[in-house]
């Protein structure tokens, strides 16, 4: 079919309250559509840091794959995930698992990585009657919000991710490294700047030292980029946090994150970061066939409480490896 010129197909709504929001005709043919457009859409993505493409009518994972592979470099398997996801085709995955009820807060995808992803890819299939918004938020401005003392310190030290694999809580390690071979798991390990250590009981505990902000690849400003709040323990519930205390101890929660050289972050810390996005968040209610692109470095994302049936397929793609984003030696010292 036809489409429109890319200048008028690609002219964005901008509203200070919501992602850049791309209206496009009802297509039949969401993959020429993608293949045409890649460079225009990618060019909005870059300038807006996140763009809702709306009218593609993505329906299944094969399709969404397809669209996938026509908008990035290539798919990305994930590894160090925190909680389990289902696959539906290489680089194509479910939501993390995640309680509807509970939100998930600001973050940047597997910013704990060495190798981020550069680029995630959400598609809507079926769409929750109430909430369920993937949210995004600025990085560039959520660092110029926060504390200059407080950006500084983390600059600074950077940030570093405490894991305990105990195979009942969040991702196994087959879920996480691919593999529950010990020899492959340390090997993995060190190729990756993370510090690992068996446990008497057979866990694994992991440390690993990031930094909490670099600069973006291609435009070189400073962003906030870490999930320093998302992955401590005081964003978890309280009543979720009470009872992992109790039963796996300070040391041995699932994970938790620390200040660069090791203090414990404050509650008032993790309040703090997590009001700062709350006051830059943008949110579009999710339509059934939507796309959502993300550029991870410029843009946190979030995934709002929802009630009734939400599926969302996400893709990770071109990873980068920021500049500073590099693992201090001290850190694996201690």
């Amino acid at each position: 079919m036809p489409f429109s010129s890319p200048a008028a197909a690609l002219d964005v709504e901008l509203r200070p309250d919501s992602p850049a929001l791309l209206h496009v005709d009802p297509l039949d043919d969401a993959l020429s559509w993608a293949a045409e457009y890649r460079e225009a859409l990618r060019a909005q993505v870059t300038e807006h840091g996140a763009v809702v493409v709306r009218g593609l009518g993505l329906r299944d994972a094969d399709q969404v794959a397809a669209v996938y592979a026509r908008l990035s470099g290539g798919l990305m398997t994930e590894r160090e995930a925190f909680a389990p996801r289902q696959a539906h085709l290489p680089g194509v995955y479910a939501s993390t698992t995640w309680p509807a009820n509970q939100p998930m807060c600001m973050h940047h995808e597997l910013s704990y990585l060495l190798d981020v992803p550069g680029l995630m890819l959400f598609a809507c299939l079926t769409a929750p009657p109430q909430g369920g918004a993937t949210a995004v938020a600025d990085a560039e401005e959520v660092l110029r919000a926060l504390p200059t003392r407080l950006t500084e310190r983390f600059e600074r030290e950077g940030w570093i991710l405490t894991r305990t694999y105990n195979d009942e809580i969040g991702a196994s390690l087959t879920e996480s490294f691919g593999t529950a071979d010990r020899a492959e798991i340390e090997g993995y390990c060190r190729a990756h700047a993370i510090e690992a250590t068996w446990q008497p009981d057979g866990t694994l505990r992991t440390e690993q030292r990031r930094s909490a902000v670099v600069r973006h690849p291609h435009t070189g400003r400073r962003c906030w980029f870490n999930q320093i709040a998302f992955l401590n323990e005081w964003t978890l519930a309280p009543e979720v946090r009470e009872y992992l205390l109790d039963v796996y101890g300070e040391d041995g929660l699932p994970f938790n994150t620390r200040y660069g050289d090791g203090t414990p972050i404050g509650e008032d810390v993790v309040q703090l970061i997590n009001s700062t996005y709350e006051a830059h968040t943008r949110r579009e209610p999710w339509q059934a066939g939507d796309l959502l692109l993300v550029d991870n470095i410029r843009t946190a994302h979030s995934r709002e409480a929802f009630t009734g049936e939400r599926q969302v397929l996400v893709g990770m793609a071109e990873p980068v490896r920021p500049a500073e984003h590099t693992s201090n030696p001290e850190a694996s010292e201690r």
